[in-house]
């Protein structure tokens, strides 16, 4: 029974239809939608918004924690209802349209996105619509499986829709931590001292006057497309547990590493789920999202503890999970992204990053986002947050693309997202290139001794050679920079023709 979750009596004759809830929302306004990285994110009024647009003229600026699931983003994309979207998306439909100049797309930080809200820089937020699995008798939300900016977007909105999810347990009552920074400039330091650390209450504080409409859902969350580790993934674990295990026999590290992040994806999942086997023991996470290997990890008896801003699974691993969320409660956390995600804690915890790269250069320098420079894929993400802000910067990456035609390592990259001043460990099947305290020459050298693929490698050694014979603290020929990106654009191959022949 629905009413059992609206626990302030007060708000049972707010519960409507999707489509009633949707007409809250009008052309031109800026909407915060709850959903982070496919998790507890809006399911039925987004549909119903798509609908209303094939009636009428609808356009919205849309702002979410990450990306969504449930097709939300390619049905509202369908429907010509965005106008406008951030931070972040991952929806195939959706990048065509943001690549074709459609929809106009702003990739942040993703800790910066309610910095911006909070201090008038972008808004307002019209209306807020936020998943939850109960409403407390305050009329506080209870979020699901993520919190993302669901928090600030509730909290700054002239006006909420919530839907009410009742698919999802509310064994998640209590595993959130709900902290809202004081402004600027007289902001307190964040009270988060471990990962472990609660700072704020378990449900997001707001009005209930506020709550405009309430929607009964019964759709689950959409699982994540995560491909089991293969030999390459394998590989890049197994370079990374040797460097991570050389630097504890160093002393730089103990057993129990450092708290722990990995970006979201089938590789950066792998290698977490590579120290399974590893020599470490009572790990800890603060992280932005709990994968599988999250779950993984504290069923093999290695991790203590995981704070995240949500939980995205795959569809076996939820499946296996949700039911039981609460043999997991006391050992995990969500947190608002803007804390998850934030320079200050993040350096304070000394977290050990790891992140994907779509390629990098042999100076270090990655780009995570942009397909030749100008096509986007998805967006920085949370990666920029962490990269530069924690105890070691790690990204990871397969040496080769496309079955050998491209190289994830090339001379120059096209965008770059994480310059060569932030990224301390590059690692691909190849090997490992701890770049930390090397010059830029050495730091060539280096990616193109242990990360390049042998197919590639006397081509850069080349390209290196000559460039070097030019001069400078960075080395380049700018009439080849791009010669490997033009390459492929005009033959299918990053390889020269006779080497590609061979």
């Amino acid at each position: 029974m629905y009413r059992d979750r609206i626990r302030l009596k007060s708000l049972w004759g707010k519960v409507v239809s999707p489509e009633e809830a949707a007409l809250l929302i009008k052309d031109g306004m800026t909407i915060g939608m709850s959903g982070f990285t496919r998790s507890g994110d809006a399911k039925a009024v987004p549909m119903a918004l798509a609908e209303r647009a094939a009636h009428e003229r609808l356009k919205v600026t849309l702002m979410t924690g990450a990306s969504l699931g449930n097709d939300v983003d390619k049905t509202l994309t369908e429907a010509g209802v965005l106008a406008r979207r951030l931070p972040f998306q991952a929806d195939p439909v959706l990048r065509k349209a943001i690549n074709r100049g459609e929809v106009m797309f702003i990739d942040q930080h993703l800790s910066e996105t309610v910095e911006l809200l909070r201090s008038r820089q972008m808004g307002p937020v019209d209306v807020a619509v936020i998943e939850a699995c109960a409403i407390t008798e305050t009329g506080g939300l209870i979020p699901t499986t993520s919190i993302g900016n669901s928090a600030t977007f509730a909290i700054l909105a002239e006006k909420v829709i919530v839907e009410l999810n009742m698919t999802q347990p509310l064994d998640l009552e209590g595993l959130h931590d709900v902290y809202i920074p004081t402004r600027r400039p007289f902001r307190e330091p964040i009270p988060v001292m471990t990962p472990e650390s609660r700072a704020g209450l378990p449900y997001i504080p707001i009005d209930p006057s506020k709550i405009a409409a309430i929607v009964v859902t019964r759709k689950q969350d959409s699982s994540a497309n995560i491909l089991p580790p293969d030999d390459d993934t394998s590989a890049i674990a197994g370079h990374l547990i040797e460097f991570f295990d050389s630097e504890v026999r160093k002393g730089r590290l103990g057993r129990s590493l450092n708290p722990l992040q990995a970006g979201i994806g089938t590789i950066a999942n792998a290698v977490l789920h590579g120290l399974i086997d590893g020599p470490f023991h009572d790990l800890t996470m603060y992280s932005e999202v709990l994968q599988d290997s999250t779950f993984e990890l504290f069923d093999a008896g290695k991790l203590n503890f995981a704070s995240g801003s949500s939980i995205t699974l795959s569809a076996g691993k939820y499946a296996e999970v949700l039911p039981k969320l609460g043999t997991y409660k006391g050992r995990l956390l969500l947190r608002p992204q803007e804390i998850s995600n934030h320079p200050e804690v993040i350096r304070r915890l000394g977290v050990i990053g790891i992140n994907t790269a779509l390629e990098c250069d042999l100076y270090g320098n990655v780009n995570s986002t942009h397909v030749n420079g100008t096509h986007m894929m998805n967006g920085i993400g949370g990666s920029g947050d962490f990269a530069r802000n924690c105890h070691l910067a790690v990204f990871v990456t397969k040496s080769l693309a496309k079955g050998g035609a491209i190289s994830s390592l090339v001379p120059m990259v096209t965008h770059v997202d994480h310059n060569e001043h932030d990224v301390d460990v590059l690692v691909t099947e190849v090997g490992l290139a701890d770049l930390r305290g090397l010059a830029p020459r050495e730091r060539a050298e280096t990616i193109i001794r242990n990360c390049v693929h042998p197919s590639y490698r006397e081509l850069m050694a080349d390209y290196h050679r000559r460039a070097l014979a030019r001069g400078g603290h960075t080395p380049h020929l700018l009439e080849e920079a791009f010669s490997w990106h033009l390459r492929f654009q005009q033959t299918g191959s990053m390889q020269p023709r006779a080497m590609a022949a061979e």
